[in-house]
């Protein structure tokens, strides 16, 4: 059996989920990912790092300008034939989504 791949990507205009990503892949399946739900997976080092962090949240936690600001994808650009490079609306873009990862998180 195959691996499945994407067939179409495409970024959908429904308001319930702005700057959402869709993926249909190669066996049928659909799955739309979320900016926040590919920003808090998002495998780079400082990403796991923080996530690994078992520290108390802050009381009072000071937010940044840009996470005031509603999370977009804002480029989506093909790492070689097994990945995706994400930026985000935040600025961050250092995480290399493999083609099986972002399966793992349809």
């Amino acid at each position: 059996m195959t691996t499945p791949v994407p067939t179409s990507i495409r970024r959908l205009d429904d308001p319930r989920a702005p700057s959402a990503i869709e993926i249909v892949w190669s066996d049928g399946k659909a799955a739309v990912y979320t900016p926040r739900l590919l920003r808090d997976a998002c495998p780079c080092a400082t990403c796991r790092e923080k996530r690994a962090v078992t520290a108390p949240p802050p009381l009072l936690n000071v937010l940044a300008p840009e996470e005031v600001a509603p999370l977009e994808v804002v480029g989506m650009q093909p790492v070689g034939q097994y990945a995706y490079s994400i930026e985000f609306s935040d600025g961050h873009s250092s995480g290399i989504y493999t083609l099986e990862y972002l399966r793992e998180l349809a």
